[in-house]
């Protein structure tokens, strides 16, 4: 091992499950926490699970790394959900969904983690945003994850600063389009105009990659960096 330990949200499929195995194959110890996520038999993956909104879950979650890894070096906060809606149909629920745990998990979690790190006087935040965020498009009304995405973005380059002299990193990673095993392979087909310039939809490796980029890049930190296939460059 390594001695390092992650925390990774939304780790039970797509790019958080991709986070885990990566993280892992480096030697890292890991948290993994979902909504619903199953035990692991690896005794170097503490899986949590419960809803990141909720201040219990965010307990758990670091008292499970410090019970038993000691210690906090990363937190990717991948956990999200994305409602598209014409932003007149939004509902109350769906607000509350995408507020609870685009920000307010990301809150508690990121603020629990970093006095962890902070005491250390060391370590990496990674923001999961969302290139939808900043390029609108009619054919995907996205105003929830507009103020909620776009809101992480902001804070990164924030946080950033303030707990650079505690040699905190914290740097976003901007993913567009992005096949998961959530929607099968021929649902992106339909697209059309709608893929970013390089024309097709990218991976979950394309996100883990990029994370761990950010994660071994030491001089890097309130860096976005886009995940898109140039969706951002082409507006």
């Amino acid at each position: 091992m390594t001695g390092k330990v992650a925390i990774i949200t939304g780790a039970s499929q797509g790019i958080g499950d991709g986070l885990v195995a990566a993280y892992r194959q480096r030697g890292w110890a890991v948290v993994a926490s979902a909504r619903t996520i199953k035990p692991s038999e690896d005794w170097e993956v503490i899986t949590v699970e419960g809803d990141i909104s909720e201040p219990a879950t965010v307990g758990r979650i670091i008292g499970g790394a410090l019970e038993r890894f000691g210690r906090i070096d990363t937190l990717v906060n991948n956990a999200g959900v994305f409602i598209s809606k014409p932003f007149t149909d939004y509902t109350a629920a769906d607000y509350a969904t995408a507020v609870g745990v685009n920000l307010t998990g990301f809150f508690r979690l990121t603020q629990r983690a970093i006095a962890e790190m902070a005491r250390r006087y060391g370590g990496h935040v990674v923001n999961v945003t969302a290139t939808v965020a900043e390029v609108a498009d009619s054919g995907t009304p996205a105003a929830l994850a507009a103020l909620t995405k776009g809101g992480l973005a902001a804070a990164t380059r924030s946080l950033a600063i303030e707990y650079a002299a505690y040699g905190i990193r914290v740097n976003a990673v901007s993913p567009g389009i992005i096949q998961t095993s959530v929607h099968p392979p021929q649902s992106y087909d339909g697209l059309g105009g709608r893929l970013p310039p390089l024309g097709r939809a990218g991976q979950v490796s394309d996100v883990v990659d990029g994370i761990l980029f950010l994660e071994s890049s030491r001089y890097i930190t309130g860096e976005i960096l886009h995940i898109d296939g140039g969706q951002i460059a082409g507006h």
